[in-house]
């Protein structure tokens, strides 16, 4: 066995890569909220991110396979990141992670609705998303007017959002 890793259980392996504080909210936010950039992914932390921890986790994520960095062809000074097949693959975990979370935690309806559609969506659905991030971050191609499961979480969090608004 590696002297670098406490063993060789795939669970722990795992939580070597991904335990920490931040890597699954850095893959979540490139993930579910497109953010592809530093500044993006710094301005709109629901959690409040610090620039450090996100410069360190992004080059973390970079070294360990899940992401990938390239030169924004629009600016010099800005890097696009991208999620890798192993990171599109944590799918499946985010969908459970948000069920058990609706399940047992005290999350707020705004930032859980998406997880409650990946729940009722199931399999079919979280192979959906897959194939269009893997359209957005992989540049594979998906065949002409497929709907848009981002697009449709998205829409789902703005339409609970305006309609709380509108009660308040």
């Amino acid at each position: 066995m590696n002297d670098a890793h406490r063993s060789g259980c795939p669970i722990n392996l795992t939580l070597e890569v991904l335990g920490d504080r931040w890597s699954l909210i850095v893959i979540r936010d490139l993930m579910f909220g497109n953010r592809r950039h530093f500044r993006e992914l710094l301005q709109n932390s629901e959690e409040g991110i610090a620039s450090n921890i996100l410069a360190d986790r992004l080059r973390r994520l970079v070294d360990r396979g899940l992401l990938t960095r390239a030169d924004d062809p629009t600016h010099k000074q800005k890097a696009i990141y991208s999620l890798t097949e192993m990171a599109i693959q944590l799918v499946p975990i985010f969908a459970h992670m948000g069920a058990w979370g609706r399940r047992y935690l005290p999350v707020s309806e705004e930032l859980s609705i998406r997880a409650e559609l990946l729940e009722t969506g199931g399999e079919k659905l979280w192979e959906e998303f897959m194939d269009e991030l893997r359209a957005k971050h992989l540049g594979k191609k998906l065949p002409p007017e497929t709907p848009s499961v981002l697009a449709r979480l998205t829409q789902a969090y703005l339409d609970l959002v305006a309609g709380k608004a509108k009660s308040a």
